[in-house]
């Protein structure tokens, strides 16, 4: 049995993934806090009720081409296998942006402490297969 076969090793991958995804969803918040017409994103969180879920059919998208060098490349949101998820919480600036710097940097916060949590699951899961393996 591959590692990488090991249900709660790769549950706790995905997580990893889905926080750094997050954290560069977040960022871009942040970064178009004076954008107009602007309307904060976030990702929906794993589930792992339903492993069939997660090897689910690609979905396409339509994405921006570059027909010239000096063209600015746009956001390749179907890079990421992550659920976008709206909270609809927002309120609106004249100017139609809607990403509050508080909570945007709350989410951060919290996004930062779920994904040290995980990582220190993870070193503790391998340090137990070490363990046992007689490696350690």
């Amino acid at each position: 049995m591959a590692i990488t076969d090991i249900p709660i090793l790769s549950m706790l991958r995905t997580r990893l993934q889905w926080s750094q995804e997050r954290q560069r969803v977040l960022a871009e918040n942040v970064a178009n806090a004076d954008t107009p017409s602007y309307r904060a994103r976030d990702l929906a969180p794993p589930k792992f009720e339903a492993p069939t879920a997660l090897a689910a059919a690609p979905v396409t998208t339509v994405s921006l081409t570059r027909t010239a060098n000096g063209h600015i490349a746009g956001i390749e949101q179907s890079e990421s296998p992550f659920r976008a998820q709206s909270d609809g919480d927002y309120e609106v600036r004249p100017t139609g942006n809607a990403v509050n710097l508080e909570q945007e940097m709350m989410k951060v916060a919290a996004n930062q402490m779920d994904y040290q949590a995980v990582t220190a699951l993870y070193t503790r899961s391998l340090s137990l297969i070490k363990t046992a393996l007689g490696k350690n």
